[in-house]
């Protein structure tokens, strides 16, 4: 994922696993092997776990820098809106204007003046963290921001633009349904059998 995290080097946040091996280091005795595969999974959390703190750090951060500060109960959809907006300056995403003759190419022959932006599979990926994490913190899920019907149509547009403009699909491949009755049952044997009986009287 194409975002930046200044808050990673915030010292306020302090990460799980170093709290868990300052524990383990100031233990006289050494854990039973038993033990410790019992625990290591508990105490080393998911990479998607990272990454949604780090989200979070982020957008937190960004609330504190904001002018004027602006805290978490304060947080609307418009200022989820005004934060995706901000990330797109951290942008890899060559997203080509309607202006540019290589708009809707997904391979450009040449490079082009185009900005670079925030894919929107990953800002999409972005707030279902921001919004499972807000829920963590104690967020209403009626009151969370990152679900607001404004934020869905904004990602919903930059789905669609960023399709046109780069000429991909980001459309999901349905699954074929599993053809029904290819294989006979006993009683669609047994049905011709029995015509074919009565057919040779």
């Amino acid at each position: 994922m194409d975002l930046a995290s200044p808050s990673d080097n915030n010292p306020t946040f302090s990460s799980p696993i170093i709290t868990a091996n300052n524990t383990t280091t100031n233990n006289t005795t050494p854990p039973r092997s038993t033990n410790t595969s019992i625990s290591s999974p508990s105490s080393t959390p998911s990479r998607y776990e990272n990454q949604k703190r780090r989200d979070w750090n982020t957008f937190c951060q960004y609330l504190r820098n904001h002018r004027p500060p602006l805290t978490l109960p304060m947080c609307s959809g418009a200022h989820v809106l005004e934060f995706l907006r901000y990330l797109d300056q951290f942008g890899k995403t060559k997203v080509h204007n309607q202006t540019c003759p290589f708009f809707g190419l997904p391979n450009p022959p040449a490079p082009c003046p185009c900005p670079l932006r925030q894919a929107w599979g990953s800002l999409d990926a972005l707030i279902g963290r921001l919004r499972a994490a807000y829920e963590e913190h104690g967020g209403r899920p009626e009151g969370n921001p990152f679900g607001a019907r404004a934020v869905r149509i904004y990602l919903r547009e930059v789905r669609d633009f960023q399709a046109k403009a780069r000429g991909v699909s980001y459309e999901k491949k349905r699954k074929r349904p599993k053809p029904k009755g290819t294989a006979p049952t006993p009683a669609s044997l047994s049905t011709p059998a029995s015509d074919l009986s009565g057919s040779g009287q």
